[in-house]
């Protein structure tokens, strides 16, 4: 006898073996979308506690673009903004007594702004604001040896690895620059938790890491040379507070600079009445 099935007319059959692929295909749904709530949050970047050992005093005319040990000796180059008649473009030395700054080179006021300097290899290199163009100083004499342009729009904050040049431009980009062409070696993105960290200023290279100061904020970032990431931050407003209570003229903070010799720190800002030694794990 015929089994029952084969009595059936083939749609119904075809029809059949279609349901049980879907509710065997259906056994093991598909998980639930995870919501934005349920998203894992950004690991959040530690702020590096500090503390202050002492102060010095600071010009408070000095509008000032870079920060730097040499030689034992503290240097400090300034900017001469337009609505500010007493600043002036110049570096040198730092004499922590008054917080005048001892001048060893100056820039023409009405043609430029002087930005951020760094020494490497018996000469000094200074950029300005918005011209494009650096100089290059014998580091012993600081007598000028030449001049140089830059690619980036705006030159703001040098340091130096040792082998290379690192400057900053207002974006949250690093520019390396070879020491002898002047030419980019490379660029760096920087970025916290895949955001771009923008308005790197005045920098600092400290054992292996780049500092950076962010514009118009109370705020140093540590920075991984390699991939841009930023790994912690300095969170200084106590500090820009006790400056504007002491100096109310006091402006953003910008300027930090670190003496390997005898593991010290200092930071500041522009026109701020003081000069702060402060001690962190770095």
């Amino acid at each position: 006898m015929r089994h029952p099935i084969f009595q059936l007319p083939v749609k119904f059959i075809f029809s059949g073996l279609i349901t049980l692929v879907f509710f065997s295909c259906n056994e093991h749904p598909a998980p639930p979308a995870i919501s934005e709530k349920e998203k894992p949050l950004p690991e959040a970047v530690a702020t590096l506690n500090y503390s202050v050992v002492t102060s010095y005093p600071h010009d408070t005319s000095s509008f000032t673009e870079g920060f730097v040990f040499h030689d034992k000796e503290l240097y400090e180059s300034t900017g001469a903004t337009g609505n500010l008649p007493q600043t002036r473009s110049l570096f040198g030395v730092v004499d922590l007594k008054t917080g005048k700054i001892n001048k060893k080179a100056e820039l023409d006021r009405e043609k430029y702004f002087g930005e951020g300097i760094v020494f490497l290899d018996g000469k000094v290199y200074q950029l300005t604001y918005t011209t494009n163009i650096g100089f290059i100083y014998d580091a012993t004499t600081f007598r000028k040896l030449r001049e140089f342009t830059f690619q980036n729009k705006e030159g703001w904050g040098f340091t130096t690895d040792g082998k290379q040049l690192i400057m900053s431009d207002g974006t949250n980009a690093l520019t390396y620059l070879d020491p002898n062409t002047l030419q980019p070696v490379k660029s760096v993105e920087v970025s916290e938790n895949g955001y771009a960290v923008d308005f790197l200023n005045e920098l600092e290279y400290i054992h292996g890491a780049i500092y950076a100061n962010i514009w118009r904020t109370n705020t140093i970032v540590k920075i991984d040379p390699q991939s841009g990431r930023v790994t912690a931050k300095l969170d200084l407003t106590a500090l820009a507070e006790d400056a504007r209570i002491k100096y109310s003229g006091s402006q953003e903070m910008n300027g930090i600079a670190y003496d390997s010799l005898n593991d010290q720190i200092l930071v500041t800002g522009k026109m701020w009445p003081k000069i702060y030694e402060i001690k962190f794990v770095h």
